[in-house]
């Protein structure tokens, strides 16, 4: 009876995971989404809790089970609540290395069980050959899979969350990637023997892959430059998904198992799309250290010189315009200036403006991060434009308020092929009559490279703290 209570729980989570997830492709369902998918988590945990049975016996162990669920439940919960919006792409980053910690300790507790079986059980095994053995070299890989992907993903993600608050600064050497590759070449060797051969020894083979997986995590991730940290972040997060998968090949859980499909797709999905947005492949992206260890060319490169825009001059322009686009990045997530931006968009809106927002796919520091960030504002969805949908009225557009973006709307992407963005679809926002680039310096973006837009005729530059600059300009806008 309890097998068949839990079977039903665990696709009814199953279904509430996949209905959550679709959910999640539209900010006004999001949330919703969310709650749903969490609703099936809970289902499924406390149904494993009280439901499986093994050869007949309860799971037991509730005093520790419920322990470490209220610990884990405390930490995320303060965590969150604390957490700033800037800082969430390293939250996220590192809640998804703890998923991956979790795969690779399932796949040392299984290794572990499997060590301590019956020595005569095993001997019989690997001797009888067939399917006994064939079985046994099976459960094994599972485990080395989910060993090796669960431990790149803990330490990839640890040096993606260390990159994203500047405490830990991009790292290469001359060779790094074929050493990368030739670490990941002893890995799988290693793997490879240990399933085929089942050496009476296994523990130093099992033990040397974990570490080196470690050490090919931190390595596969230091070289990679900050600009393309998006497209890290998902791909980590794609690695989380197919390591729990494989904890729920080795349990038969078929909810651990749909879940961890499901964030593995998704994961791999998102990677390929960001990486389309940037017009770069993936090889590209892991290779390529765009944003690492790049140096600024200087004002002098652009051979020409900015001008600036006064708060009063601004608000006169901003005022009488038809149509305004605000296009928003790292820098008005820094200043925590949403809010006051929301309150600007529906003080020029009181005054007959329209004004909508253009939303780069990897603006930011990780993917839908400006859709996170205004939507917490309550920005209506509706006035979120993709790029391809902003860049088809910029034409029409009076004027375009930059607050904090950067690389997403630097011109060298189309025009300079030594450029290292070269390539990349950006917004083209000097269509625009006006361009109003809101920055505290002229300090180049996170891909370390200059930005040509600042010095075309039609860009005035702003420059302050971006929710300074925006309450400055909203009391100017409303003097007038």
């Amino acid at each position: 009876m309890y097998s068949s209570l839990l079977a039903f729980g665990y696709l009814l989570a199953s279904v509430t995971f996949i209905v959550g997830l679709k959910m999640l492709s539209h900010p006004a369902t999001a949330r919703r989404g969310n709650l749903v998918a969490a609703v099936g988590m809970t289902i499924a945990v406390l149904g494993t809790i009280f439901l499986y049975e093994k050869e007949g016996e309860p799971l037991g162990n509730y005093g520790w089970i419920f322990a470490g669920i209220l610990v884990g439940t405390i930490i995320g919960t303060v965590s969150a609540k604390r957490v700033k919006m800037t800082a969430m792409p390293e939250m996220v980053s590192l809640f998804n290395g703890m998923g991956g910690a979790c795969a690779a300790l399932i796949s040392l507790v299984e290794f572990d069980h499997l060590m301590h079986m019956d020595p005569m059980v095993l001997f019989a095994l690997a001797m009888g050959g067939g399917e006994a053995v064939a079985g046994l070299q099976g459960f094994l890989l599972i485990i080395l899979l989910g060993l090796i992907i669960g431990s790149i993903s803990f330490a990839g993600s640890v040096i993606a969350w260390g990159k994203l608050n500047g405490s830990i600064k991009d790292f290469s050497f001359r060779g790094q990637h074929i050493f990368n590759l030739g670490l990941l070449t002893i890995i799988i060797g290693l793997a490879a023997y240990l399933v085929i051969a089942l050496p009476a020894n296994p523990h130093w083979y099992f033990y040397s892959i974990f570490a080196l997986s470690v050490v090919y995590g931190l390595f596969f991730v230091f070289p990679i430059g900050g600009a393309d940290m998006p497209v890290v972040i998902s791909l980590l997060n794609s690695f989380t998904g197919v390591a729990a998968a494989c904890g729920g090949f080795l349990y038969d859980n078929k909810v651990m198992l749909t879940g961890g499909i499901l964030v593995g797709a998704a994961g791999t999905l998102l990677t390929i799309l960001m990486c389309k947005a940037m017009n770069r492949s993936l090889a590209n992206v892991l290779i390529g250290s765009f944003g690492g260890n790049t140096k600024a060319s200087g004002s002098s490169a652009t051979g020409g010189t900015y001008k600036e825009i006064s708060l009063s001059d601004t608000a006169v322009l901003m005022s009488y315009a038809n149509k305004v686009y605000i296009v928003p990045g790292y820098g008005l997530a820094v200043a925590q200036a949403q809010h006051t931006c929301h309150e600007l968009e529906k003080l020029l809106e009181s005054k007959g403006v329209e004004v909508n927002y253009a939303i780069h796919p990897v603006a930011g520091r990780m993917p839908g991060h400006m859709n996170v960030l205004l939507a917490e504002a309550d920005v209506p969805y509706e006035k979120l434009k993709e790029m391809e949908q902003a860049n088809d009225e910029f034409s029409t557009t009076d004027v375009v308020l930059i607050l904090g973006a950067n690389d997403v709307v630097n011109p060298a992407a189309k025009s300079d092929p030594a450029s290292p963005i070269y390539g990349m679809p950006i917004l083209d926002v000097e269509l625009a009559k006006h361009v109003i680039v809101n920055k505290r310096s002229m300090k180049p973006g996170y891909a370390g490279i200059e930005n040509e837009l600042f010095f075309r005729p039609k860009t005035s530059m702003l420059f302050g703290d971006a929710k300074k600059i925006l309450q400055e300009l909203v009391a100017e806008i409303k003097s007038l």
